[in-house]
């Protein structure tokens, strides 16, 4: 089975980070969004992932696809690159890899992890439409179902049709029957949303089709796609995994954190709600709520709820800051 993933986009609401590093790629407690999905699949689908299609902008770097090859061979998947040169809608991204779209695909849009305590099946259905129930459904596009069938889909309702909003995965027994819908979209200019080709409107032609709609339902959603999301769902993460760390010189550790291979940590108070990755070196501070990625370095600091890039130097900072990798910032 194929996985197809949509990732072409700047990640503006992440940004610094988002300006060296592609969103999915970002780190939650040691590992990366975009892998913790895959780690999903594994965990609670009754299929297989063979080959995973990541669909890039065009201005992606040779390092960025040497990670994502990393990372799908580590889960024994073949890595397949498609480049989305405009951005157009979901549909549109999704066109990108239409040469891929045959037999059994999946997509997901990876903004968001989620998590079921329950196997998956997809059998029995021509799609399989992920859902979490919600408590306002008027911020997302939902599913009307019939028992376990999905009957219509409403973006945005303003009466409350139904509580299932739509994550952003979906199942197709025949990409193929996807490709053609959306082709119609394109070559019809049929629009929604924004003037963009939206997927859903593939998703309405299929089921006005007669094509079987299936859900399943998700026990967690978890948002990663701004700064204030992404340390809310590390937060979450870090409460739910248990990670082992070491004593450090002079400093005091309020779990749940996350530090990574080699990090060095003296003087200091980290914790709680705070993921270090590998590398990083901290002295004589104390951080709160944060994320510091790899081989950074933070001396004579105060933060909370901060995130910290890749190799970035901090010296007297204090509150919260943003700081994108390589970056210097003394105080």
């Amino acid at each position: 089975m194929k996985l197809i993933i949509p990732m072409a986009g700047r990640g503006t609401r992440v940004r610094p980070h988002s300006h060296t590093t592609p969103k999915p790629l970002l780190p939650v407690a040691g590992t990366m969004i975009i892998e913790r999905i895959i780690e999903t699949f594994a965990r609670t689908l009754d299929r297989t992932i063979t080959e995973v299609v990541y669909i890039l902008g065009p201005d992606f770097s040779k390092d960025i696809k040497t990670a994502l090859e990393e990372m799908s061979s580590r889960h024994n998947a073949k890595a397949t690159f498609r480049v989305q040169e405009t951005a157009l809608g979901t549909a549109h991204a999704v066109s990108c890899a239409g040469e891929d779209l045959k037999g059994e695909v999946i997509i997901v849009f990876a903004d968001t992890l989620f998590d079921s305590k329950e196997k998956v099946s997809v059998d029995d259905a021509d799609s399989v439409i992920w859902l979490k129930e919600v408590d306002d459904p008027s911020r997302f596009g939902v599913a009307v179902h019939d028992g376990e069938t999905i009957t219509d889909f409403v973006e945005k309702p303003s009466e409350p049709i139904s509580n299932l909003a739509i994550i952003g995965v979906y199942y197709f027994k025949k990409g193929e029957d996807l490709k053609k819908e959306i082709q119609y979209l394109l070559d019809n200019n049929v629009t929604g949303h924004g003037n963009e080709y939206q997927l859903t409107d593939a998703l309405d032609r299929l089921l006005k089709d007669g094509k079987v709609f299936r859900k399943a339902t998700v026990d967690e959603w978890l948002d990663c796609g701004t700064l204030p999301a992404w340390l809310d769902t590390t937060s979450v993460i870090l409460e739910k995994e248990s990670h082992n760390y070491g004593e450090f010189e002079k400093s005091k550790i309020n779990p749940p954190v996350f530090i990574g291979d080699g990090v060095s940590i003296s003087g200091s108070e980290i914790g709680p709600y705070v993921s270090i990755e590998a590398g990083t070196i901290i002295k004589n501070s104390s951080l709160k709520n944060t994320i510091v990625q790899h081989n950074a370095s933070i001396t004579d600091s105060t933060l909370e709820s901060s995130s910290i890039g890749n190799s970035a130097e901090i010296t007297g900072a204090k509150g919260e800051i943003h700081v994108g990798d390589h970056s210097i910032l003394k105080q």
